[in-house]
């Protein structure tokens, strides 16, 4: 069977970042597309996640904006390609499904951020536009610093000055935000609602058990307590 062809792609002279849009559903797509084109981004947009990866193979995308659900081939089975063939990828998962166990397996499967459906219209541009920020050229590893931790975004290592140690899924996304937000205080009910997908507090312990647990691979001073407020990792972020 003939590869599907990927759509044509125009860009503007001032070379806007582009971005390729994902979605079985034609208004969804075309409601996105037209969003992120009056914002000032060069978009294109294909409704089967096969001609996403053609699109893909054949035009370099500073971002693409996925929906999981869609027949065929469905959105963590274009994550899983794109993982594979375009590891530098970026991409931003725009779904219905707002379980844990989705955004926590997609994210595993290399996806830079997670937006539930329905959504407000300024936080998917605000996102988008914060995910081309961190996109520093195609084929370069992506690097988060702040103070002596460095945390490898590709290969979802951290080192502390010891060495790159490996980290789970839950451990990778905890530090992320933490380093994401250097020099903030990062309350339990942040860390909750963002790393965990909690909406309330549970009333475990789980936040405390994940940072002990990278305080064993990191140091203890890594991450700090601030007492009755949350936790911190002090100095800038910069990326690399």
């Amino acid at each position: 069977m003939d590869a599907p062809e990927a759509p044509p792609v125009t860009r503007s002279s001032t070379a806007m970042p582009s971005v390729l849009v994902i979605d079985d559903e034609p208004r969804i797509a075309a409601f996105v597309a037209r969003a992120l084109e009056e914002n000032g981004l060069t978009v294109a947009q294909v409704t089967d996640g096969s001609a996403g990866l053609a699109a893909v193979a054949a035009t370099p995308f500073d971002l693409v904006v996925l929906d999981l659900m869609m027949p065929g081939l469905n959105g963590q089975g274009v994550l899983r390609n794109l993982r594979h063939e375009h590891p530098h990828q970026r991409v931003l998962v725009l779904s219905a499904l707002s379980d844990v166990e989705s955004k926590v397996r997609c994210l595993e499967l290399g996806a830079a951020d997670y937006l539930v459906k329905p959504f407000a219209l300024a936080e998917l541009v605000a996102r988008v536009w914060a995910r081309l920020r961190d996109v520093g050229g195609h084929g370069e590893t992506r690097v988060l610093r702040a103070g002596r931790i460095t945390l490898d975004l590709q290969r979802r290592t951290a080192d502390s000055g010891d060495g790159p140690v490996g980290l789970t899924a839950r451990e990778f996304l905890l530090l992320k935000y933490l380093l994401s937000n250097a020099g903030d205080v990062c309350s339990r009910s942040d860390l909750l609602s963002e790393v965990w997908g909690y909406g309330f507090d549970p009333g475990t312990n789980v936040v405390d058990v994940c940072v002990r647990r990278l305080r064993c691979k990191l140091g203890s001073e890594a991450i700090e307590t601030v007492r009755h407020a949350g936790y911190r990792i002090p100095d800038l972020t910069t990326l690399a």
